[in-house]
């Protein structure tokens, strides 16, 4: 009786087989002010303030993305949230277009569109005076549908399930926009964001961290 009471105490104690540990990575959420990847009850949370026409951040994607996730937002070590940084009308009609659709939609739009920056960012630099004048003139939305026809969003979006008409309705919907605007302006005003990308931890904003090289042992400590 006592070996079969021992037995299953010991059994109880383990990890049973087949059962796989919470994947955080697909818990995702809007919040006020961004996008939040990762456990809700994380005790370290992180905010990663970013320009779509921004090199850097493009940069940062490639290197901290896969370490990111699998080190520490997979195993419900950190909540991160992404907030827009706009510098320009690119940056607009990216966010518009990463935040098209259902929120579960979001960071696979936004991975997409910030590694492909370097393909449309050139074609943005290359762009003609008469490209630019469609990009800053007339409605709101017809500049953004410019912006997002002639950098190739289309095309970049149909892979992942997007219409025409639906990316259309996004990038002319102005209260979006206002409200990505504005988004924007508060979030300046409380972290005084000097550049991108940017990053606070746990409410503090990183002086000087603009890399993932700097963050990485900041985000190893905070995490212990």
């Amino acid at each position: 009786m006592k070996k079969a009471i021992w037995a299953g105490l010991l059994l109880a104690s383990l990890p049973l087989a087949g059962v796989a540990a919470q994947n955080w990575d697909t818990t995702a959420v809007r919040t006020e002010q961004g996008h939040r990847l990762g456990n809700p009850a994380a005790a370290t949370s992180m905010i990663a303030f970013v320009s779509y026409s921004c090199p850097h951040c493009a940069h940062f994607e490639q290197e901290a993305d896969a370490p990111l996730r699998l080190a520490y937002i997979q195993p419900g070590k950190l909540q991160m949230e992404v907030r827009h940084v706009l510098r320009n009308p690119l940056d607009l009609a990216a966010a518009l277009t990463a935040e098209c659709g259902s929120e579960d939609k979001f960071w696979g739009n936004h991975r997409a569109i910030i590694r492909a920056q370097e393909d449309w960012l050139q074609v943005a630099i290359d762009a003609s005076p008469a490209q630019q004048q469609r990009w800053t003139t007339g409605r709101l939305g017809a500049r953004m549908r410019a912006i997002a026809s002639d950098l190739d969003f289309y095309e970049l979006m149909e892979p992942r399930g997007y219409t025409a008409a639906q990316l259309d309705q996004c990038l002319n919907d102005e209260a979006a926009l206002q409200n990505l605007v504005a988004r924007a302006q508060a979030n300046d005003a409380q972290f005084d964001i000097s550049g991108t990308p940017s990053f606070a931890i746990n409410g503090e904003m990183l002086p000087n961290v603009h890399s993932w090289s700097a963050l990485s042992p900041i985000l190893a400590r905070a995490t212990q």
